[in-house]
């Protein structure tokens, strides 16, 4: 009798905290931001502008931004000084945010690719070691309320020394593990700079326009495949300039426009400066373009 007693005890507590732990599980509330193509420098006023946009993030109060490449104005042809200053530039500005950041590499972030810059391969900073020496890895992934989030590096490199939209194999190999870790259930967002899916060139060229091989990622199929039969709701992309939102397949594919739009220089295809602020319910999301009001001076 005793043994059926405790027998019963035990299996009680494993329903409760299957229950317990199913809960927690479950994604919470929240809101973030997502931001592109902010081109930090400080000529054309960019530092000025960019302060404004963060004001406006901090009067929003989201929980966290997520940043989509393209922070510093261009670090494929520069010198080394000019690179590092501009990084410099960027870790000091994005530290009046209130909130955590979380940043993606873009192909301006790229040290030095460019043969123009005078920086040889031999450099220890080489292509993305500067951007992984000052920020952040090159792709990672976290967990926030719920939700997984993983962030992609789109760049490769050709062999004349320019970029073009591509995951190397040992990240798919790496983001095949991670979502195997992740399961099948819990949402999760992704975030690359250059697209894996646009209509862009439709838009900005013609109907009939494809894109090249520098701006959207050439090997996308291998990354669909790959998250075929995940939970995947949201993929954030930039480099375009443009906003867009693609549903292809049950995930939303949103270029979310430039916080430098022209580069500082006024509206892209009649695109203001801003950013994307994104609400969480659950599984559910909807998203807004917010223009922070900037002008050209």
């Amino acid at each position: 009798m005793n043994k059926f007693i405790n027998l019963f005890k035990i299996t009680l507590l494993l329903i409760i905290c299957t229950n317990s732990c199913k809960n927690a599980e479950k994604p919470e509330s929240f809101s973030f931001v997502f931001m592109t193509d902010i081109h930090l420098e400080s000529e054309r006023k960019a530092t000025e502008g960019f302060l404004q946009a963060i004001d406006t993030i901090n009067k929003i109060k989201p929980d966290f931004v997520l940043t989509g490449g393209d922070l510093i104005a261009d670090a494929l042809g520069q010198t080394y000084g000019r690179s590092d200053s501009l990084y410099n530039l960027y870790k000091e500005t994005i530290t009046e945010l209130n909130m955590p950041v979380y940043n993606t590499i873009g192909n301006h972030e790229v040290f030095g690719l460019y043969v123009e810059s005078g920086i040889t391969p031999e450099n220890e900073l080489y292509g993305k070691k500067m951007y992984e020496a000052k920020l952040t890895k090159r792709y990672y992934s976290f967990d926030i309320n719920g939700w997984h989030f993983i962030i992609l590096d789109g760049i490769g490199f050709t062999e004349n020394r320019r970029y073009f939209g591509h995951i190397d194999s040992l990240q798919l190999q790496w983001l095949k593990e991670d979502l195997l870790k992740t399961g099948q259930n819990k949402p999760i967002a992704m975030s690359t700079h250059i697209p894996l899916i646009s209509i862009s060139s439709q838009i900005m060229t013609s109907p009939t326009a494809g894109l090249g091989r520098s701006s959207v990622i050439t090997n996308a199929h291998d990354v669909f495949e790959l998250i075929d039969g995940y939970n995947v709701k949201l993929v954030l992309q930039g480099h375009h300039h443009f906003l867009e939102d693609i549903n292809y397949n049950g995930i939303h594919f949103i270029t979310g426009g430039a916080v430098s739009s022209n580069w500082w220089n006024g509206t892209r295809y009649g695109m203001e400066e801003g950013f994307l602020k994104i609400d969480v319910t659950g599984e559910v999301f909807k998203w807004e373009y917010i223009d922070f009001g900037w002008e050209v001076k």
